[in-house]
């Protein structure tokens, strides 16, 4: 990742899309980490998603902060693969039976500090509802289990930007941010926790409307 290239990309255009086209309300904002080692999980709708997370860290963090994406998606064609590994400063995982150990890379970030962006549907949703949390986000916790993992809620960029979707449509995000939660040896019990700590950020994001 080249620091200067992701600056410049977050003040010239992640900025002002989040911040003036679409708008933000971001809750218990204090509860998001400003340093690491630390795992953000967050609902998948948009493209903009991790652009809309780049925003809510400070420019001296910023660099620490690296999303997790498939590298058969995004490292297919050599223009999205630059933008995404120079740019967005992508973690990429190789999925396939193959590979001995796809989170070695998440891993190896962990152990450099960095904060890293996880989305455990594993990919794009239907607005409002979850898919199935894949369990990826376990393992990972299993081999880094005192790196603290924070639950984001997104509601809104399923709307601004969701599947097939080209053009931003400006419509206002709400963010909300949980307590930090912990590896549990219990890998049912763990994401059911997950997947509750969504729901509960859901249903605190519908009161508001």
């Amino acid at each position: 990742m080249n620091p200067m290239l992701r600056w410049l990309f977050t003040l010239c255009i992640a900025y002002p899309l989040v911040w003036i086209w679409l708008g933000v309300s971001v809750a218990n904002r204090k509860k998001l980490p400003v340093t690491g080692p630390a795992i953000i999980v967050a609902n998948h709708n948009s493209h903009l998603d991790v652009l809309t997370l780049f925003t809510l860290f400070p420019l001296s963090t910023l660099v620490k902060v690296q999303p997790v994406a498939a590298a058969d998606y995004f490292l297919k064609n050599k223009v999205i693969a630059w933008f995404a590994l120079k740019v967005i400063g992508i973690i990429p995982v190789y999925r396939g039976a193959n590979k001995a150990d796809p989170l070695q890379a998440c891993v190896k970030a962990l152990a450099a500090h960095k904060i890293i962006i996880l989305f455990p549907e594993g990919t794009r949703g239907e607005p409002g509802k979850f898919s199935e949390l894949k369990s990826g986000i376990w393992y990972l916790s299993q081999q880094c289990p005192e790196v603290p993992i924070i639950p984001v809620y997104m509601q809104g960029l399923g709307r601004v930007m969701g599947k097939g979707q080209k053009i931003p449509v400006p419509f206002f995000i709400d963010i909300y941010i949980d307590d930090p939660l912990y590896f549990d040896n219990d890998k049912v019990s763990f994401m059911r926790n997950l997947l509750n700590r969504f729901y509960i950020l859901q249903q605190q994001a519908t009161r508001k409307v």
